[in-house]
């Protein structure tokens, strides 16, 4: 996720935001975009759905060098309103929101290292650029974004922004959509990981369940490893119905009702799959 407890020092501005800086990436720099470009890119076609291989066709993103953040916001500016704005790494939620909730996607401006290509703590270039950038050329996801981000502002008044941040994670981090041609990924965690995409849709270990959003609300979720629940949406329309409900209702529904696990399967749910849990059943056997 794009915030939480923010490494390093607070940046001069009030919004977080630093310049790019571009031309000071180097040519290491450079090729390990290529390298995560290249690779994920192969892996993507028949997995990755529809909307967003549209978003990454009409963006000037490619195999060759990072991406300039304005190029980026110029063609999304004209398709959704949305720009790309730089920031050092993880953001104070206040500050999410607020950049969210005016369309401004905040983006790390670092790449990885080469010794980090399959999983890196704070979100960087490739996760932010390759993973969630193309998914906001899509108008129901755009205004979806922005509404959580305005719904964020007023969660973290009321007390209760775990419920929603679980709301975030289980779409635009880790969702996954239903096509005509079968589950698809739409969600950036997923998009910009090579082992995960895979594992999201084809590994027989995790739960793949229809979305339902107060159960959503009340499951936690795994930033250490892979997800053992994957929440399916029948259709993108599934966003733009979130965004007219008024959440105050079901915060006060969620108040006092136990959590859930990750890997929990209750007796209510859509099953699409009903995971082996194998994976996370050996890690915990190992330790």
């Amino acid at each position: 996720m794009k915030h939480g407890a923010a490494a390093g020092l607070r940046p001069e501005r009030p919004d977080w935001t630093i310049e790019q800086g571009w031309e000071r990436y180097t040519s290491a720099e450079h090729a390990t975009w290529r390298t995560l470009f290249e690779r994920q890119t192969k892996l993507l076609p028949g997995r990755a759905c529809d909307v967003y291989v549209d978003g990454m066709r009409r963006l000037p993103i490619g195999p060759g060098e990072i991406p300039d953040f304005h190029r980026l916001s110029d063609v999304l500016g004209k398709r959704t309103g949305w720009q790309v704005v730089a920031v050092p790494g993880l953001v104070p939620d206040e500050v999410f929101f607020e950049h969210l909730a005016n369309r401004r996607f905040p983006a790390g401006q670092f790449i990885r290292k080469p010794g980090q290509l399959d999983y890196i703590e704070e979100p960087d270039v490739f996760h932010d650029v390759f993973g969630h950038v193309p998914m906001l050329m899509n108008p129901i996801v755009a205004d979806f974004l922005q509404a959580y981000g305005a719904g964020g502002l007023r969660a973290r008044k009321l007390g209760v922004l775990p419920n929603l941040a679980r709301v975030y994670w289980y779409t635009i981090e880790f969702g996954l959509v239903e096509q005509a041609d079968g589950i698809r990924i739409y969600g950036s965690g997923i998009a910009s990981s090579y082992t995960e995409t895979v594992f999201s849709l084809e590994d027989p270990s995790p739960n793949r369940l229809r979305f339902d959003l107060e159960r959503v609300m009340r499951t936690r979720y795994r930033i250490d490893d892979f997800q053992e629940s994957y929440f399916v949406l029948g259709s993108f329309d599934e966003l733009l119905d979130l965004q007219r409900i008024d959440f105050a209702p079901i915060y006060a529904r969620l108040r006092g009702t136990p959590e859930l696990e990750p890997g929990d399967v209750l007796a209510g749910d859509r099953i699409l799959h009903r995971g082996s849990g194998a994976h996370h059943a050996g890690k915990r056997a190992v330790h």
